[in-house]
C-alpha cells in the first residue's frame, strides 16, 4: 500500500496553520487568564514556599514508597500539604485558570480530530490501542 506524503509546500501550509492556531489560542481570554495566574503564582513568595514544602514532602514519600517504607500517615501529610497549597487564593486562581484553558484545548483537539476520525490528544501517539 502506497501512502502519499505531503509536498513541501503542503507541509509548510499545514505548519503555518498550526502556528496561526497557536497564536490565536494565545490571544484567548482563557490563555491570558492562565498566564496572569501563572505569573502571580511565580511572584508570590508564600505560595512558592508552600510549593517547595509540598514538593519536599512528596519526594520524601515517593522515596519511602520505593524502599517499602511508605506509611499512611506519610501519604496523609502529602495530601494535607497539597490541600493547603491548593486552598491558597493565588494558587486556586491558577488551578481554575488551568482547568479552563485545558477545557478550551480539549475543544480544539476535538475540532481537529473530528474530520480525521482520530483523537490526536488521546490515541495518535500510541500503537495497538483498543
Amino acid at each position: 500500500m502506497s501512502v502519499e506524503r505531503a509536498t513541501p509546500d503542503e507541509q509548510a501550509s499545514i505548519e503555518d496553520l498550526g502556528r496561526e492556531l497557536g497564536e490565536r489560542i494565545a490571544r484567548t481570554p482563557e490563555y491570558e487568564r492562565f498566564e496572569e495566574a501563572r505569573e502571580a503564582v511565580q511572584r508570590d513568595e508564600e505560595v512558592q514556599a508552600k510549593i517547595d514544602e509540598f514538593e519536599q514532602l512528596r519526594a520524601e514519600f515517593m522515596q519511602a514508597r520505593e524502599t517499602g517504607q511508605a506509611t499512611n500517615s506519610g501519604l496523609q501529610k502529602v495530601q494535607a500539604a497539597q490541600d493547603e497549597l491548593h486552598s491558597m487564593p493565588v494558587m486556586r486562581e491558577f488551578l481554575d485558570a488551568q482547568d479552563e484553558l485545558n477545557d478550551t484545548l480539549e475543544s480544539v483537539n476535538e475540532a481537529i480530530s473530528e474530520p480525521l476520525a482520530v483523537d490526536f490528544g488521546g490515541e495518535a501517539g500510541g500503537c495497538c490501542q483498543d
